[in-house]
């Protein structure tokens, strides 16, 4: 069966749709919130990640990030942070948050218990006029053109902003904290990246 040309256009939109937001993000880039946002996490003794549906995914991704850099890091879901969940997180410690539109209700009494303990807060939205953009200590603007289906309305093109974010972030830990490979393969032995990096590190001691 041969899918209709119409169809096969879509799909190849889809690499260039994200490839224009990955762009669009580029030229956006804040030095300045980025560098906040980069020395927050570093000095955090713990890191939440908050978000829902689609954005809570890339906050579980940004967590397991995290917690390959040594950053001890969770997600806490919207519905058991108001449940005690937030219990994890101590004066010190950061919270980021997810919400395109930066209005998501579930995540506004989290924003709430965050600035009554402590806790540092990054938001990653495109409204900075937003109540979650407002009460944060660090706002990283996202971007996103269109989603890649054709009515516009599945999170696609806007997960890979997040994660986009969280990967420059991430970048960016690794050099501001000067985490080398030999740590990693210590937390990371399973694998062919185990494998990989083990062998590396086997290599490096023989010379």
């Amino acid at each position: 069966m041969s899918l209709p040309n119409e169809t096969l256009q879509w799909m190849q939109n889809a690499f260039r749709i994200e490839a224009e937001c990955l762009n669009g993000l580029y030229e956006r880039f804040d030095a300045a919130a980025y560098e906040q946002a980069v020395e927050l996490l570093k000095n955090a003794p713990r890191i939440g990640t908050c978000g829902c549906g689609h954005s809570g995914i890339a906050c579980m991704h940004f967590s397991h990030l995290l917690c390959c850099i040594e950053r001890p890091s969770r997600f806490i879901s919207p519905a058991e942070a108001v449940h005690g969940a937030t219990g994890f997180l101590q004066e010190g410690d950061v919270m980021v948050f997810v919400s395109r539109g930066g209005k998501t209700k579930e995540l506004l009494p989290i924003l709430d218990i965050c600035r009554k303990r402590g806790v540092k807060v990054i938001t990653v939205t495109e409204n900075h006029e937003s109540v979650l953009a407002k009460g944060a200590d660090v706002v990283l603007t996202q971007y996103v053109n269109r989603e890649t289906d054709r009515h516009n309305d599945q999170g696609t093109t806007s997960t890979t902003s997040v994660c986009a974010i969280f990967h420059a972030l991430q970048a960016g830990l690794i050099e501001a904290t000067h985490y080398q490979k030999e740590q990693f393969g210590v937390v990371h032995p399973g694998g062919a990246v185990g494998e990989r990096l083990t062998g590396a590190v086997s290599a490096e001691q023989k010379q």
